[in-house]
């Protein structure tokens, strides 16, 4: 029996769509905000996780790869990765990291520090961006780009790294973004 598509199931698309254009031009990095407002929109008016389970892009992309094209080893993730002391642990990190994209653009807004053209990855590894920003936009602007696309960047590789050696959705497990729908939804619950 062939397993029907829906529009949803093209979502993929957009992901690489905004890797592609980040690449060409910084500035579209500031799309990445739809994936941190979609979902919570999704959880504090709907109360669900509608667009976790179904049009997130990521785990879209993540289906794709892993499930029809094969990519996944298909290993259980141990039990750790799906606790909930670390996903939230990690969530915790990762919204630090998102306050480390703010505060620098807040660095670079005053003047007190200057524009990175750098995409971060891993929170360790730099990658000269500069050919990306070429836009006459103010530099706090392009900051939160740079950052915006570093997180996105960064949790992509993760999100693709756990798809190969675990399940093709196991990112979606541990997923910041999820573990807060998550948590906004049983809240709204109660």
């Amino acid at each position: 029996m062939k397993q029907q598509h829906h529009w949803y199931h093209y979502l993929w698309l957009w992901s690489i769509f905004y890797f592609s254009m980040g690449f060409i031009n910084i500035l579209f990095a500031w799309l990445g905000l739809i994936s941190f407002c979609l979902p919570l929109l999704f959880a504090i008016i709907g109360g669900n996780k509608l667009f976790c389970n179904r049009y997130c892009d990521r785990g879209q992309l993540l289906r794709v790869l892993g499930s029809q094209v094969g990519l996944s080893r298909r290993h259980e993730m141990p039990a750790w990765l799906k606790s909930q002391a670390f996903r939230y642990a990690f969530m915790i990190f990762f919204f630090a990291m998102f306050g480390s994209v703010v505060y620098t653009t807040w660095l670079v807004g005053s003047g007190a520090s200057n524009l990175k053209e750098a995409v971060t990855i891993l929170w360790s590894f730099n990658l000269p961006w500069h050919w990306t920003y070429t836009a006459n936009i103010a530099p706090w602007k392009a900051q939160v780009a740079f950052g915006l696309y570093s997180l996105m960047m960064t949790s992509e590789v993760i999100a693709l790294a756990a798809m190969l050696w675990f399940k093709p959705r196991s990112w979606c497990v541990f997923c910041p973004m999820g573990t807060l729908t998550q948590t906004i939804c049983r809240a709204k619950a109660k």
